[in-house]
């Protein structure tokens, strides 16, 4: 391999591996935060309910739970991400690295 191609390649795996390390590292920490918000909201609309100071429809909540889900399937992979495979790569392990570190 000549230093053409390894010099963008090196830049295109170190930004990808570093950007992705702090994105999953982010990412963590945001989810973390995010589920306390939401088991905190969660435990006051239950408890809301159960005084009688609020209804839950659960066959609403289910049917719109589902829906969500149902729309999980319809995630593609961008075209920019395969003309670019060694920076998705290295970000893809940069973001597993930082989300187990964060």
């Amino acid at each position: 391999m000549s230093s053409e191609l390894l010099g963008p390649l090196a830049t295109q795996l170190g930004v990808g591996g570093i950007g992705g390390f702090i994105v999953g590292f982010a990412l963590k920490k945001i989810a973390k935060l995010a589920a306390i918000l939401l088991g905190l909201l969660f435990v006051g609309l239950q408890y809301l309910a159960y005084i009688g100071i609020i209804q839950i429809n659960y066959d609403r909540l289910i049917e719109y739970a589902q829906n969500l889900v149902g729309r999980a399937g319809e995630f593609s992979i961008p075209s920019f991400l395969i003309a670019n495979i060694p920076f998705a790569g290295a970000f893809a392990a940069g973001f597993a690295l930082g989300f187990l570190k964060g």
